[in-house]
């Protein structure tokens, strides 16, 4: 969707304007960056929500019942009312789910009725198309629908079931089997997701609601005027164009500033912009890396095999894990790093059932059977492990039992990185202060990622729940109301925000977002909230600056 060379009439203001990127993400390196093609979108928060604002509307089947007797109790009280009519916080209480937002629980109960006991009921809702409910809005996205997915190594499997990454209207089962003959396996592959996202875009007739190539620089309130004219919010940033095309098929492209108003914008960004770093001594050295597509790259061009010096892989979570993998394939040694006691029931492998994620058993299990025992050091000296030569050195042979069914792996539980060094050596620290030096190849600090809020006043920093502390998803999500999903300290009403911003990780339980949003906008319109609400027949009007 174009929107360049318009422009904005002030009373022509666009109710809900979605943010699926900021400026600056962080570029994903080929083959995986999308291509360059005028074709936006962004994850599945802004999808699903654009979905609900489109006019799809969920009401209670008549035929259809509930394995909770007090839920569906509740919903056959007014089954003519669609559940955006609905008191949400009603409908709510008693429900025990694995999220804390209580209106994400009710959907996913509501979508994946008692999925949690390996059970396959059908969903109680059913989908009516009402174009009357729509609410105009806009999704901003830098790429094809799907956002991160695009990014994703395809070959890997999701973490969710497939049916957990599944959109209203559109069951991912079944369109898989368009795909492929046999479905094997109850998860699927990060391409499959990214093709379902951008197909249920299309499907759903969506693409009017996205903006392509588009990148926000700033979101700020804007006061009223002395002619009547509302405070809203003021959205500007950049949208690629692409230019003339040569011979070779290759274009030119360039950015052209947009400015567009909004009286509601939605956050939903993510929180993979901005690796996590450690703020250790050398942590900006060549050989220290902080994404997984550099170690791909790395595997491509083929500087790692069987005899290179080891990688160092910092983290516990999956992404960490996924590197074990990647480099153990290659039979490159492979040390790892990670803050935890492998019994610590906090790791996310204590938390997965085996049977169902084979890979990652195979590294927790690695993680416990391959610990470093270190002998006792000579005082005042740190114990070099993996040099060349000299009585201090020690082979992955001699620190593992001769049994081990993992060789070429090492863990250090409890360890942290106490500083990089230009020789390619790390020095580890263990929690009880003892040091050791590792010989390395390359490092990977895969320990999380920041969102990218450069476009709101202080990196958005007043919006988390400890406004003191950098927003992050786990530790420091953005504050919002458990049942609109407003952002509670914004500078002004019609600030929302969804997914990871807001704690939600997995797609099954981000939807919910999506419900309360909508359901509020939706209570807006029906009160005669006007200019918040929808407003039909209102071009935005966006204006070249």
């Amino acid at each position: 969707m174009d929107r360049h060379d318009k422009e904005i009439i002030p009373e022509e203001i666009l109710p809900v304007v979605i943010i699926a990127v900021a400026l600056h993400c962080l570029p994903v390196p080929p083959p995986y960056r999308p291509p360059p093609v005028c074709c936006s979108g962004n994850g599945p928060s802004g999808i699903c929500l654009s979905y609900l604002l489109s006019g799809y509307t969920p009401y209670l089947s008549p035929e259809a019942s509930h394995p909770n007797p007090l839920l569906h109790s509740k919903l056959r009280e007014q089954p003519h009312l669609s559940l955006l009519e609905q008191d949400l916080e009603y409908l709510c209480e008693g429900l025990e789910g694995r999220s804390s937002n209580p209106v994400a629980v009710l959907f996913d109960a509501l979508l994946l009725p008692d999925s949690d006991f390996g059970l396959d009921h059908s969903s109680p809702l059913e989908w009516r198309y009402e174009p009357e409910r729509a609410v105009p809005h806009l999704v901003l996205g830098k790429g094809p629908p799907g956002g991160a997915w695009h990014a994703m190594e395809g070959s890997m499997l999701t973490l969710s079931l497939a049916n957990w990454m599944e959109l209203p209207g559109l069951k991912l089962k079944d369109w898989m089997r368009e795909k492929r003959r046999n479905v094997r396996n109850d998860r699927a592959t990060p391409t499959e997701i990214a093709s379902y996202y951008q197909h249920y875009v299309s499907q759903m007739s969506l693409e009017q609601n996205f903006a392509c190539g588009t990148t926000v620089t700033s979101v700020s309130r804007q006061p009223g005027d002395q002619e009547a004219a509302p405070p809203c919010w003021r959205v500007t940033g950049l949208q690629r164009r692409e230019g003339e095309e040569f011979r070779d098929g290759s274009a030119v492209s360039e950015e052209v500033p947009f400015s567009m108003l909004a009286h509601n914008v939605v956050l939903a960004t993510g929180t993979h912009d901005i690796p996590a770093r450690l703020g250790v001594d050398g942590e900006s050295l060549p050989h220290v890396c902080h994404s997984f597509w550099e170690l791909e790259a790395a595997i491509s061009r083929g500087e790692l095999d069987q005899s290179s010096d080891p990688v160092l892989v910092v983290g516990a979570g999956l992404t960490a894990a996924d590197a074990v993998l990647a480099a153990h394939h290659l039979n490159t040694p492979v040390y790892h790093a990670f803050r935890r006691s492998v019994s610590d029931p906090g790791l996310i492998f204590n938390q997965l059932p085996k049977l169902l994620y084979p890979e990652y058993h195979k590294v927790h299990q690695m993680m416990i059977q391959q610990q470093y025992e270190p002998d006792p050091p000579p005082p005042d000296h740190a114990q070099n492990l993996h040099a060349p030569s000299g009585p201090s050195s020690l082979s992955f042979s001699s620190s593992s039992s001769s049994s081990s069914s993992y060789p070429g792996y090492l863990s250090f539980p409890r360890y942290r990185v106490a500083a990089f060094r230009p020789d390619r050596k790390c020095v580890l620290e263990s929690d009880s202060g003892r040091r050791t030096v590792v010989q390395i190849s390359k490092a990977l600090v895969l320990i999380g990622a920041h969102p990218n809020l450069s476009f709101l006043k202080d990196n958005g920093r007043t919006l988390g729940v400890n406004p003191e502390e950098p927003i992050t998803c786990r530790r420091n999500p953005v504050e919002v109301d458990p049942f609109t999903n407003k952002v509670a300290a914004a500078d002004g009403p019609g600030l929302y925000a969804m997914g990871p911003l807001v704690g939600e990780n997995f797609v099954r339980f981000l939807k919910g977002g999506a419900l309360a949003i909508a359901s509020d906008l939706a209570k807006t319109q029906r009160e005669g909230g006007g200019r918040g609400a929808a407003q039909t027949g209102s071009e935005v009007r966006v204006l070249d600056s």
